[in-house]
């Protein structure tokens, strides 16, 4: 397990396979705003609403020109029909691995009901066009995350006009 890079430091980079867009590499994203968020779970509630939540406002993010990226540990598979349940737009990428969401230190150990297990920290990375982390949204609330992300995309793309 590693620490998440700070902000202000150079995004590491990654290739995983997608939903249905072949392989997703940060750098073949080079010039663009990324949006990177990493969730535990395909199909669970609060990850539901968070794959629903950024894709009501894919128009918005395309708008200002970032590509909105979901990462968790599940299979492209699972990826997929999670997808096509819900109607989502945006990116998903399997992680099955781990090794993106542990460059990014948000694969974690977490407990629940006294058992202690490794699973992913919800958190959300902007990443600018030049490649290096702008912000940092660690231990996610769903409600209101989407539009608050979209708020710092829209400052951070005029800064880099």
């Amino acid at each position: 397990m590693t620490d998440a890079p700070d902000v202000g430091a150079k995004a590491p980079d990654f290739s995983l396979p997608s939903d249905d867009r072949g392989q997703i590499t940060l750098s073949g994203l080079a010039g663009q705003i990324v949006v990177l968020y990493f969730y535990p779970k395909d199909d669970t509630s609060g990850c539901t609403r968070q794959a629903r939540d950024f894709t009501d406002l894919a128009a918005a993010f395309a708008a200002e020109g970032a590509e909105v990226v979901g990462v968790s540990p599940d299979s492209v598979k699972r990826h997929a029909s999670f997808r096509d349940k819900h109607s989502l737009s945006v990116a998903l990428a399997s992680d099955v691995e781990t090794s993106t969401l542990q460059a990014y230190g948000v694969w974690r150990e977490k407990s629940m009901y006294g058992r202690k297990f490794m699973g992913v920290e919800r958190s959300t990375f902007l990443i600018g066009g030049d490649g290096c982390i702008r912000q940092v949204w660690r231990k996610v609330k769903v409600p209101g995350h989407a539009e608050e992300v979209l708020a710092a995309v829209r400052e951070l793309a005029r800064k880099e006009q």
